[in-house]
């Protein structure tokens, strides 16, 4: 969500940039020595001496990208000796193209020292975050009582696991609550927001008797966090859901959210289910919400999308035909479904800015209907 109007679940996968930490490329990795390689049989095979002996000083500088300083150091040598070597006639280099050339590797080597230790703090922090982010918001669990839970969610922000988005399955002595909602902002400036609703609402799955009641406290959480916040209009979007512990029906309340898509018989068909306020608006005591009660069959699933999802458009502007699409996705197993799903959105729109996410719960009824 931005701004007051209205992308493991946790498969961000890592989309950080080589240049920034991440592992470089093959080709990075072999260029150096692949380049040494050439150099030496090109300058062996031609009879006469080649003018090609400046290759050599890319050498180094190409290894401070892949290799440590052991690496670096030795591909050093192996391009002075080169230049030493007279059987390779490399345009007999004088002593000023050798200095350079050694201070070039001695300067590489130094270079390869101090990213390697950049590198290695870079992977210690980014454990650290991510521990704490899968902390916040761990892996979804395959089945909560009766419920089978599948999730996929990609943070707007690169290289992140949390962004604005969220969502929890929670079972609970009235049965299985879950929640999917979306804060204003996204990216790392909403995580203490999302940190702050999630540990509102498993509480709330504790001891609250009715998702109406579920809500106000998320609402509170909001109103109180929002009094010391920069921002005056603190709020968030949210669905929540409960199922009764025989998961043959399934209560509903709107916060401002989209409502579930129920696939029956390989027919996608969104809720009607009355949009109330959203979270933070203060307006929750009053009862706002009006809770739709929906029986459920054997085989029926409940797809759940954020904004991101609902509003993605192409270049064209059309927006994506979630509903349209949906049912060609209908029989795959729920991991496989919001994966297609997520292909398949990638597909019309080219990219998507926002958090996206999906929730796709299939109960599972119990006893005699």
């Amino acid at each position: 969500m931005k701004g007051p109007g209205f992308e493991r679940i946790h498969r961000n996968g890592d989309r950080r940039g080589w240049l920034s930490g991440a592992p470089p490329p093959w080709w990075v990795k072999v260029l150096p020595v692949v380049l040494l390689i050439i150099v030496g049989i090109v300058s062996l095979v031609t009879p006469s001496p080649l003018d090609i002996g400046f290759l050599l000083g890319a050498i180094p500088p190409l290894a401070v990208l892949s290799y440590g300083p052991a690496a670096t150091a030795t591909l050093g040598l192996l391009v002075v000796g080169l230049q030493h070597t007279r059987v390779f006639h490399l345009d007999r280099p004088g002593s000023t193209d050798l200095l350079t050339i050694s201070f070039v590797a001695v300067l590489s080597v130094f270079v390869s020292y101090v990213r390697s230790h950049r590198d290695a703090q870079l992977n210690v922090e980014r454990t650290v975050a991510e521990a704490a982010q899968n902390a916040l918001v761990p892996p979804l669990r395959e089945q909560v009582g009766p419920v089978h839970c599948a999730g996929l969610y990609r943070a707007a922000q690169r290289g992140t696991l949390v962004g604005g988005d969220f969502f929890d399955v929670r079972e609970g002595p009235t049965g299985v609550r879950a929640v999917m909602g979306d804060v204003q902002g996204h990216g790392l400036s909403a995580v203490s927001t999302v940190a702050s609703l999630l540990g509102a609402f498993r509480e709330a799955v504790l001891d609250q008797p009715d998702l109406p009641s579920v809500a106000s406290r998320l609402d509170r959480r909001l109103l109180v966090d929002s009094r010391n916040c920069r921002l005056a209009e603190l709020f968030a979007t949210a669905v929540l859901l409960e199922f009764s512990p025989d998961a043959r029906t399934v209560r509903i309340i709107a916060c401002g959210s989209p409502a579930p898509v129920l696939l029956h018989d390989g027919k996608a068909t969104e809720l009607e289910v009355p949009s109330g306020t959203p979270l933070g608006i203060g307006l929750s005591e009053g009862g706002t919400y009006d809770e739709v009660v929906r029986t459920l069959e054997g085989g029926d699933r409940l797809f759940l999308a954020s904004d991101g999802i609902w509003e993605a458009r192409n270049a064209s502007g059309a927006f994506y035909p979630l509903i349209d699409r949906l049912p060609r996705f209908a029989d795959d197993e729920p991991a496989e479904t919001t994966e297609r799903v997520w292909e398949d959105l990638l597909s019309f729109c080219g990219s998507v800015r926002d958090d996206a996410t999906m929730l796709l719960l299939t109960p599972e009824p119990r006893g005699d209907p």
